[in-house]
Formats: structure tokens, C-alpha cells, sequence
């Protein structure tokens, strides 16, 4: 059966048609824009009354896998009745297929490009879809790009996809395009996309979507952590160089205190390039705050905090952890597998392709209950049912920062809430808190006691201290104290006694065991007591 659109997709085509069938559209990680750009085929192949070729454009490997699949399923459905020939099929193709057929370029993929839907990586894209693409408008055949995580192709060698737009009137071209990102660029890369694929016309973020419930609701916990003392005397050492560094260099350059931090990075960062005394200077500049950063990436505490967080966490969790160091990752990965031998997995830059294609598939099917991953699955991988995350270490960019969160929030049968969690070192300046605008998301504050490797959450404690302290009153013994003890620690790292009680009650008789039960009946007894 084919899906239906959601309310945001009707609408977003309806817009994109209304603008000749040109445009981008912004919408959060998870909300289906793949099946947005799938519907939008159909839709422009009925207002033209023709078929066009379609040029799918993305970022890797992984991604063009997805998109294969994503587009055998929805021409299954489109063609019920059909035969459908698999474009992975040699045989079939040299026999003549449908022309429905799927060509693949890129990832190990030469497929010939005369086929209906042709999904190229950028990298095989760049030399050779301009090319092609100008050969068929030429023609007068019609052609529809569909670019996704298209801000990866706003400068550069990748924006050579768009070279044929200087040689054909496009005015006149039956040339459409729908550019896809949960987070499109402004300034200079945002103009330049615009040129080519059209302007914004539709953005759809976490507020609406959420309100929509087309992703699952999210519980956000902002963790803070400190830094151990002898961590804590080294970041104050190179804050104190930075900015005598700092000072010397304004006295070259005073515009630098009128910069944003961005721009005054930048400049440093092109002064440094100079062999004089000021080149010097904003090297060392550059030099101290990379390791200041890096102090902070892999504080110590993380690790710990992370271990002892997905301690807390029910077996059934699906956990995905993300860090900005494969060091820490690997450090985490080990003592993680020594708790939790066979369900706990990492991907990153450092393993082989098969090796993480591998531990992928391993946590989609559920043998992998926990994944460690730095920076490789920020994009392009599509992991559907990971229901916690746990930031390990935070990242300035708010591109990655709104991809990891979409990582988690992707609605699946069964996920009534997703969790994030990010760890964040108090003493830091880098590390400020930042998520997207997620609607009307819990948000949660904890703090992580080293020494006690235990977490502090102030909204909580009162309730959770008068619950302990009524079950003592009433004479329980010490099993069924150190039982009420176990459940309310369990509770201080999650939001479930922020729950109705009518939803505690259903959990109380939906558990299917006795410490399960215990736990549900100890956050009632929470929510019973706590002032909202």
C-alpha cells in the first residue's frame, strides 16, 4: 500500500509546483524528505504529462544505497502488477529492462547513464552530470535534479554539477530541481544554491514537526561536568596564553574586538599564513586553541559520565553515542564491551568500509544494542530506531549538532519518547549549550558527581528524597529500601516522572516484571509529590 503524505509534504509540493517545480526545501533529519522527493516526481510527471529523467545527486556511498532502496519500494508500489527488474541485476541488463530501471554512479558503480533515475555520489557527479545533463536539455528532454544534502554542493569542484546552466538558456530549459537539507546555508552559499536549484520555498523544523508528530517527542538533558583538577589548571594556562596572544594581536589589529567570532577566527587563521612576527603570533594563537579544545573534547569525566548514564538506561534503549575524537570513541567502545560483550559497536574514519557496513547492519537488526561513532554518521546513514542519544563531546556546528539530533528522533512503531543527552564541561567557554528549536520537548538539567559517579537533578531531588523517605517511615525493610533506592536513582537520568499519571498507571500495569513494576510504581510516587 502506498503511504500517504504527511500534512508538511502536501503542502511543500504544492509550493514547489507553484514555483515551476524549483526550490529547496529545509526540513529536520527524519521527517521524510526522501519520500518527499519521490512524491514530487510523480507529481511533476503529471502536471508535464510525460516522463522526465531524474538526476538524484548525494553526498556518499551509504546514501545512494539508501536511495536505491528507497526507490525500488516506492516503483514497487507505484507499479503494482509491473515486473521490476533489480538494477544490480547484469543479466537483466543486457537483456533490455524497464525503463523504470535505477542506474548507480559512484561507490564502486558505472551503470549506463541512459537510464530513468540515475543516483550519483558528488565525487562521480562533479566531472560528469553537468555534461550529461546538457546533452539531454539540449534535446529537449526533460530533466529533474534532485540534490540532496544539497549544501554540500554550494562551492568548490561539487559545483560543477551546475556548469551546463551557463551554456542553455534555463528559462527556457525543461530543466526542475528540488534541493533537500535539514539545514541550508545563507550568505554567499546559500546565493549561490539559490541560483542554481531555485529558492527556498519550504522550511519544516523540530518545533512543527513535533507538533505534527511526524518525529517521535524528544527529552533533552543538559549534563554538565567538570574538569579534573589538573585538567583544570591546564585550561587555565592556555586561556591566560590565548589571551596574551589575543591582546598583542589587537594592538596589530584593533578591528578584531568589532569581529564575530567567526570572522575574528578567519582573520587569525590568514594571519597566521605570514612569516612576520604577527604570523607568529596568530599561529600560536591557532596552536593554543586547538589544545584547548582538545583538553575538552576528551576531559575525562565523559567517558565516565557516558558509562554510567547507559548503566541507567533500560535494556530495551537502542543507544547511539557521538564523539568528536576516535581516541575517546575507541576508549568508550572498550570498557563498554567488557560490560556488555557482543551489543556494543563503533564506526569511524579509521575502520574499513566493510567493517563499519557491518556494525551498521548489526545495529539495525538489533544484535548491536549500543553504537560509538564520531563524525561519519552525522549524515547520509539512515538508522531509524536508535531511541537515546548521548553526545560525547560537543561540536560548534550547528549543522552537525541538528543531524545528531535527527539521528534520534525519527518516529518508529512502539518509540513513544527519544532521549539526548549532551555533556557539556562547565568550566568551559567552548562548550555553551546549544540544540535546535525542538517545540514542546522536555528539557532537563544534571550534573555529574565524579567522585560519586552519580548524577544530580534539582527538579527532582526534593520529590525523589520525601519518596525514599516515607517508604523508610513506613518500616520497609532494608531489601525493599535498597529496591526504592535502585528506582529513583534510574529516575534522576530520565523524564518519565514528568509523565501523567494516568500514563504511570498504564506503565505500572503494562510491566513485565516485578523491578520493572517497582520502578513505575517509584515514579508515581515521584510525580505524586512534585510542584509542576
Amino acid at each position: 500500500m502506498k503511504k500517504s503524505l504527511y500534512q508538511w509534504q502536501e503542502e511543500c509540493l504544492d509550493r514547489w509546483l507553484s514555483n515551476g517545480a524549483r526550490g529547496m526545501v529545509q526540513a529536520v533529519t527524519g521527517s521524510g524528505k526522501t519520500y518527499l522527493a519521490m512524491c514530487a516526481t510523480d507529481a511533476l510527471e503529471e502536471k508535464l504529462g510525460k516522463r522526465v529523467s531524474v538526476k538524484i545527486v548525494v553526498p556518499t556511498s551509504a546514501l545512494m544505497n539508501q536511495w536505491a532502496k528507497a526507490l525500488r519500494e516506492h516503483l514497487a508500489q507505484k507499479e503494482e502488477g509491473e515486473p521490476y527488474i533489480d538494477p544490480r541485476d547484469n543479466m537483466a541488463a543486457t537483456q533490455g529492462a524497464s525503463e523504470n530501471k535505477i542506474g548507480l554512479r559512484g561507490g564502486g558503480h558505472r551503470d549506463p547513464v541512459n537510464r530513468r533515475y540515475m543516483i550519483y555520489v558528488i565525487n562521480s557527479a562533479r566531472y560528469e552530470l553537468a555534461r550529461q545533463t546538457l546533452k539531454q536539455l539540449e534535446n529537449g528532454e526533460p530533466v529533474f535534479l534532485i540534490a540532496d544534502e544539497c549544501h554540500h554542493y554550494a562551492r568548490g569542484e561539487n559545483f560543477l554539477i551546475f556548469e551546463f546552466q551557463d551554456r542553455i538558456s534555463m528559462e527556457k530549459a525543461p530543466w526542475y530541481s528540488l534541493g533537500l537539507s535539514a539545514t541550508l546555508p545563507w550568505g554567499q552559499e546559500g546565493a549561490a544554491l539559490t541560483k542554481a536549484l531555485g529558492p527556498r520555498i519550504y522550511t519544516y523544523g523540530m518545533s512543527r514537526a513535533a507538533s505534527l508528530k511526524t518525529v517521535s517527542a524528544v527529552d533533552i538533558f543538559h549534563v554538565s561536568l567538570s574538569f579534573r583538577e589538573e585538567e583544570l589548571e591546564n585550561y587555565e594556562e592556555f586561556s591566560e596564553e590565548m589571551l596574551r596572544c589575543y591582546t598583542q594581536l589587537l594592538k596589530v589589529l584593533p578591528i578584531l574586538d568589532k569581529m564575530n567570532l567567526r570572522e575574528r577566527f578567519e582573520e587569525i587563521r590568514r594571519l597566521s599564513a605570514g612569516k612576520d612576527r604577527t604570523g607568529r603570533l596568530a599561529q600560536k594563537y591557532l596552536n593554543l586553541t586547538w589544545q584547548r579544545r582538545k583538553l575538552v573534547c576528551l576531559a575525562a569525566d565523559r567517558v565516565v559520565c557516558a558509562q554510567e548514564l547507559i548503566h541507567r538506561l533500560p535494556q530495551r534503549e537502542k543507544i547511539m553515542v557521538f564523539g568528536e575524537r576516535i581516541a575517546q570513541a575507541e576508549e568508550l567502545y572498550h570498557l563498554l564491551y567488557q560490560e556488555y560483550p557482543g551489543r556494543v559497536g563503533r564506526c569511524h574514519s579509521e575502520l574499513n568500509v566493510q567493517a563499519n557496513r557491518n556494525t551498521l547492519e548489526r545495529f539495525r537488526t538489533g544484535e548491536f544494542r549500543i553504537l560509538i561513532t564520531c563524525k561519519s554518521l552525522d549524515e547520509g546513514v539512515d538508522i531509524p530506531d536508535a531511541s537515546v542519544g548521548i553526545i560525547l563531546s560537543g561540536t560548534s556546528v550547528q549543522r552537525q549538532r541538528t543531524q545528531r539530533m535527527g539521528r534520534i528522533i525519527r518516529k518508529k512503531e512502539g518509540k513513544e519518547r527519544a532521549a539526548l543527552y549532551y555533556l557539556h564541561i562547565e568550566e568551559s567557554a567552548e562548550d555553551d549549550c546549544y540544540l535546535p528549536d525542538t517545540g514542546d520537548s522536555r528539557i532537563f538539567e544534571l550534573a555529574f558527581v565524579s567522585g560519586q559517579r552519580n548524577f544530580f537533578n534539582p527538579e527532582y531531588e526534593d520529590a525523589a528524597v520525601q519518596v525514599a523517605d516515607d517508604m523508610k517511615g513506613s518500616g520497609a525493610d532494608d531489601k525493599t529500601l535498597r529496591e526504592v533506592h535502585r528506582c529513583l536513582d534510574i529516575g534522576r537520568v530520565r523524564g518519565d516522572w514528568r509523565l501523567t499519571p494516568e500514563e504511570l498507571n498504564r506503565r505500572i500495569g503494562e510491566a513485565v516484571d516485578v523491578r520493572e513494576k517497582n520502578y513505575w510504581v517509584c515514579m508515581k510516587r515521584v510525580e505524586d509529590k512534585t510542584e509542576r
